[in-house]
């Protein structure tokens, strides 16, 4: 951006600066009714709009509207069922990327480039355009519980079948399929180099991050000794080289026939059938279902969960042996929904600061190229390439230095200089007879932010940038939109 305009820009953010600190509007917030792109004008609660953010890859004036018909609670038992919502604006423009159906036999003849890119694309267009919003973002929460990066030899097409038949599949299902169908993921087992745990060699990185990452935690009361014990039950566990390539298999001849000890409990040998039934006891262990709740509750309400919400929520997983809508209902209605909750901050990681602003926006992307391969390259946060198994960082200090991206992106959106991707500024006046620089301002606060702001903040703003677009209604909602973006407040939902 030129000298000019960036000095414009951050004349703005100060202003917003002064408006809102450098923390959150949280807590200020009056019940508002909410005048959405386009005119519309839909009430609700700022908890409830707080809340979709949570819930959503950006409120949309469908979701607004919604909320209000049928209540927050019952848009999230609505979401929890996703088959049951019509999608289809997002299936069509997702069927246009080949290799998603595709079997791995299938998928090693493409080059990895055009694959990973396929992949990557299908995730943001859905996170952009489903209705399936919630399963989306647990979706994302599966992905980098059970990460795998597409940059390690051969994840870049076996992680196309991962996505589809493990993470996607089971995301809203049983925990315990769904920690099975990892296990057995051929790219969950190559990513973690199980396909080299054989008796002569055992390698112990799948077996240590099964029981770190994926069901006890760190924390869970595991030695060193249960890591080679259970490495030894998956020796053997590996993926065919040969006919149906990329499928996995048991090679019963290097597996180790020995009697094995994990975390106390005999296994005789038997086979395939050990490491299943280490899987399947830690799928509903006590510990497991602490440390799944805890992570979720951290995600949906921020860096420190509630004790008591986070036990209740591993009950309820406990009870109906490790159902994932079961917890999430705990979470998502008596924690989320519930104001008896505080909804801490949480500062937005890079891929959802693209997606808020894009749906908020009502952008329009005919292809995500660019979106990729520039703005979350720079960013930090492309999907499927975090090299480590502990999936993207959930954290507020990790990701508060990366301003200065952000505010390049807002700027080269509002100038339509991201290939493939158009937001129409006409369209964010429409409706208004007279340029109403005040008026326009509420509106894309509501829109963006959810949240009106006070006179003395917004004439600060609007003094500094309105002389230069007085006559220019598409100019001014441009210049306001990229402030607005790059404000304190905007990094947070």
């Amino acid at each position: 951006m030129n000298r000019r305009t960036f000095l414009k820009l951050a004349s703005m953010v100060a202003g917003s600066v002064a408006v809102s600190g450098c923390t959150p509007v949280y807590n200020r917030l009056a019940q508002l009714g909410s005048p959405a792109i386009g005119g519309e004008v839909v009430s609700m609660t700022p908890r409830d709009f707080i809340a979709l953010s949570r819930l959503t890859y950006g409120v949309r004036t469908d979701e607004r509207t919604r909320v209000a018909e049928i209540g927050l609670a019952g848009w999230v038992e609505e979401q929890l069922s996703p088959d049951a919502l019509e999608d289809t604006a997002a299936y069509l423009r997702v069927r246009r990327f080949e290799t998603l159906p595709m079997a791995a036999n299938e998928l090693r003849d493409w080059q990895p480039a055009p694959l990973i890119h396929e992949l990557q694309a299908a995730t943001l267009v859905r996170q952009l355009y489903s209705r399936r919003q919630l399963y989306e973002v647990i979706v994302e929460f599966w992905s980098d519980h059970f990460n795998i990066s597409v940059e390690k030899e051969p994840c870049w097409f076996l992680k196309t079948v991962d996505d589809r038949e493990v993470i996607r599949k089971h995301a809203l299902g049983n925990f315990g399929d769904l920690l099975m169908a990892s296990a057995k993921s051929p790219a969950m087992l190559i990513y973690l180099d199980n396909q080299a745990n054989e008796k002569s060699h055992p390698n112990e990185n799948y077996a240590r991050e099964l029981l770190e990452l994926h069901t006890l935690g760190v924390d869970g009361g595991y030695s060193q000794q249960d890591v080679m014990e259970l490495a030894r039950c998956l020796t053997g566990w590996s993926v065919k080289d040969h006919f149906w390539y990329g499928d996995f298999t048991f090679k019963e001849e290097l597996h180790d026939t020995g009697t094995k000890v994990v975390s106390g409990h005999k296994i005789h040998p038997n086979g395939q059938r050990e490491a299943e039934e280490i899987i399947e006891r830690l799928a509903v262990d006590p510990r497991t279902a602490q440390f799944l709740a805890k992570k979720a509750v951290r995600r949906f309400l921020g860096d420190a969960p509630q004790v008591e919400l986070v036990s209740r929520a591993a009950t309820a997983f406990l009870q109906t042996k490790g159902d994932i809508p079961a917890m999430m209902r705990v979470i998502l209605l008596d924690g989320v929904a519930n104001s008896n909750y505080p909804l801490l901050p949480k500062y937005k990681r890079p891929l959802n600061f693209v997606t808020t602003a894009l749906r908020s926006l009502n952008a329009e992307v005919s292809h995500p190229d660019a979106l990729i391969e520039k703005v979350l390259v720079r960013m930090g946060q492309v999907p499927f390439i975090w090299a480590m198994p502990n999936g993207y960082p959930d954290d507020n200090d990790f990701w508060g230095n990366n301003l200065l991206p952000r505010w390049q992106f807002a700027y080269e959106l509002m100038q339509g200089e991201i290939d493939g991707v158009t937001v129409d500024s006409s369209a964010l006046a429409t409706g208004m007879n007279d340029l109403d620089p005040a008026a326009l301002f509420d509106r894309l606060m509501f829109t963006l932010l959810g949240t009106p702001v006070p006179e003395a903040g917004k004439q600060v703003i609007l003094e500094s940038l309105y002389p230069d677009t007085q006559n220019d209604p598409a100019a001014l909602a441009a210049i306001l939109a990229t402030g607005l973006m790059a404000s304190p407040a905007f990094q947070w939902r």
